[in-house]
């Protein structure tokens, strides 16, 4: 039912425990498909990943892109697309199990960090009330989406950037706020980036990246001042 993409570059550290999060859904018979989207991994991404049985796109980097050749090589009815670094909780699949009856909308889950400080819980409850107010996810909280309603809005652009507002944003425009539901089932995912230049600076950037996006600066100069030290 479900085909599972998953974009990745270099995430040997973090992809064994994603796709190990995924086994129950499979032998359930949830998951028909995981699709590994490569970016050009020069570690044992690929490895690891045909090791789990999933099967290998590869292309250049861009996680639009490589979401993009994912997706199109998908199979099954419903499409979920998952960050390397995340991992989804075992509830998941009773949530899943009775939304894909309907095609007509897309979910994303409730965004956890692994590291369970008050800064990391902050920027959830952060994260959850963009999410909920404004229809505003990121990637990094998966996306659940009938392919019937991914191919209506066009699937993922080849973005260096915020391929995943753009999706949601065409979705939200195209079918009105209640297409998209929110998950109780948590897609717990890795603070590393947070950690390593701290929370509050990352949440900035992050903020203001958002922001140029919003004022319609160039995505490859967004992606410039984003991967800046």
């Amino acid at each position: 039912m479900i085909s599972i993409v998953i974009p990745t570059l270099n995430a040997a550290n973090h992809l064994p425990e994603t796709l190990s999060a995924l086994i129950p859904a499979a032998v359930e018979g949830l998951v028909k498909e995981v699709i590994v989207s490569d970016g050009g991994s020069a570690d044992e991404t690929c490895r690891v990943a045909e090791a789990a049985g999933a099967r290998i796109v590869l292309g250049d980097k861009g996680r639009g892109g490589q979401l993009a050749r994912g997706a199109a090589e998908a199979r099954g009815r419903w499409l979920l697309f998952l960050h390397a670094d995340t991992r989804l909780d075992a509830s998941w699949t009773e949530e899943a199990s009775w939304f894909i009856a309907d095609e007509a909308r897309a979910g994303v889950f409730t965004l956890k960090f692994e590291s369970g400080g008050w800064a990391a819980r902050l920027v959830v409850a952060g994260a959850m009330l963009r999410t909920k107010v404004f229809n505003a996810p990121y990637g990094d909280q998966g996306l659940l989406i009938s392919r019937r309603l991914y191919d209506d809005v066009g699937g993922f652009s080849d973005k260096p950037l915020f391929e995943d507002v753009d999706i949601i944003d065409r979705l939200v425009k195209r079918h009105g706020r209640r297409v998209l539901h929110v998950f109780k089932a948590h897609a717990v995912t890795s603070a590393a980036r947070y950690e390593a230049g701290g929370y509050s600076a990352r949440v900035f950037k992050n903020l203001a990246c958002l922001a140029m996006y919003r004022a319609g600066v160039a995505p490859s100069r967004i992606a410039r001042f984003y991967h800046s030290p």
